[in-house]
């Protein structure tokens, strides 16, 4: 093994080591992520953020957040987010950012007659002050994230350390859900989504979060894996992520993971000569026997109603009305809500309320598109506009980022079924306006290719 690999299997080991320790002892998971903070800025200030220090920070946080909120780590629920976006202001005054981000500077003025209208209602008490940090804190979180990344030069070595970092928490996680939770078997006894298969968390975070690791340890199997032994450890870790993901019942991270990996195969098929779309085809062929392998045991250990969860049937196999699990309620209500507000919507945090009077409960939203259009107005549709078509129009420019699409479409299904409860989706978000440059031939090489 050469020296990447030692150090790539020796950190996770220590993930795997501390996922134990705080398992046992969950009071030092606060100083965990105080320590990933404190640590984070002295490394990002004490290399100038020279080689983009806070991305491989930020990443790491973004990975850990789903770990640190098992655990009681995080100091409130917008933690991650809160210091996701300090970084990327530090990393505004060590390294600037692009003159031609005006696009998000206006996306940010955007924001704010929302917050205005909500700061105007008479009736403004702590909890709807509440709702306005757990609603912006996502878009601001994006905002700044997207102007630190916003045509900024990365190399796809600096992209991969990057993903390897956002990777390494993910496996303290899948050692804790484990830990939680050795036998699915045992707990699984409906098609709901399953907290004790989810550590005792949320499930639809614990499976976006582990679809993200599907991704990650899938790209570290495929592009990276330079031995037998590398290939049969990030296996593992693509595999045991994967049926994780599955076994929490919640469908919209399994999904998402699924069409990141999608994504990068066709973007690397399309983008590769003839020998490199015979290696894809093979890559397809052993990924799909993978695929229907993890999906025949997850349907195994959980008696065939994993099954029916994705077949949308009820535990005695009877199809359920409601698809997406109570979610097409919240879509109507802030539907209705922006035909009643068009111009400047009802006020950020404002639907939880008027959901309350509309429904008689108040129920957070899972969808960040339709939140924006109710709570926003015809600004929330100008800002839909800014986030849909800017990536797209980047990467015209950079159409040679192999993970772009797997980025975006990550970002779009997300906040399609988990709005911005998490840091992942606006950091995610961020990585497709990134530039990525092919790096240069080290000089002798370049000697020797002129020579010959």
């Amino acid at each position: 093994m050469n020296k990447s690999e030692i150090n790539y299997i020796q950190l996770l080991a220590l993930h795997v080591g501390l996922a134990v320790v705080l398992f046992f002892i969950p009071f030092l998971s606060k100083i965990y992520a105080l320590l990933i903070a404190v640590i984070g800025v002295y490394y990002i200030i004490s290399k100038n953020n020279q080689n983009n220090e806070v991305f491989y920070v930020s990443a790491y946080l973004v990975g850990a957040e789903v770990f640190l909120r098992m655990t009681g780590g995080n100091l409130n629920n917008e933690y991650v987010k809160t210091i996701v976006s300090l970084l990327m202001l530090l990393g505004f005054v060590l390294s600037g950012f692009s003159k031609n981000s005006i696009v998000y500077w206006l996306y940010f003025l955007l924001l704010i007659p929302g917050i205005i209208v909500t700061m105007s209602n008479q009736n403004l008490d702590l909890e709807i002050r509440k709702a306005i940090t757990f609603n912006i804190s996502g878009p601001v979180c994006l905002g700044l994230s997207a102007l630190y990344c916003y045509q900024r030069k990365i190399t796809y070595n600096q992209l991969h350390n990057g993903l390897i970092f956002l990777g390494l928490p993910i496996v303290s996680t899948l050692t804790y859900l484990l830990l939680y939770n050795p036998s699915v078997r045992e707990v699984v006894t409906g098609t709901q989504s399953n907290f004790a298969t989810s550590g005792g968390f949320g499930p639809n975070q614990v499976a976006t979060i582990l679809g993200i690791g599907m991704f990650v340890f899938f790209c570290q199997l495929v592009f990276l894996s330079k031995s037998k032994r590398m290939m049969l450890l990030n296996g593992f870790l693509l595999v045991t992520c994967s049926y994780r993901a599955i076994v929490t019942f919640s469908r919209g991270g399994v999904i998402s993971g699924v069409a990141m990996i999608v994504c990068v195969i066709l973007a690397t098929y399309f983008l590769a000569n003839t020998s490199g779309k015979r290696k894809v085809s093979w890559i397809v062929f052993v990924t799909g026997i993978l695929a229907l392998s993890i999906w025949t045991y997850s349907v195994i250990q959980t008696s065939g109603l994993i099954a029916k969860r994705y077949a949308n049937q009820d535990a005695a196999g009877r199809v359920k009305e409601d698809r997406l699990g109570g979610r097409e309620q919240i879509l109507g209500t802030e539907l209705e809500l922006f035909k009643e507000n068009p111009i400047m919507g009802v006020g950020v945090g404002m639907g939880k309320s008027y959901r309350g009077e509309m429904l008689g409960e108040e129920v957070a939203t899972h969808n960040e598109m339709t939140r924006l259009l109710a709570e926003h107005g015809m600004f929330g549709v100008l800002i839909l506009l800014i986030l849909l078509v800017t990536p797209i129009i980047l990467y015209v420019l950079n159409y040679q980022n192999i993970y772009f699409f797997s980025f975006y479409f990550f970002w779009l299904l997300t906040i399609n079924h988990a709005a911005m409860r998490i840091a992942a989706p606006a950091f995610v978000y961020a990585l497709t306006l990134l530039k990525l440059v092919i790096e240069p031939a080290p000089k002798v090489q370049q000697e020797e290719v002129q020579e010959g």
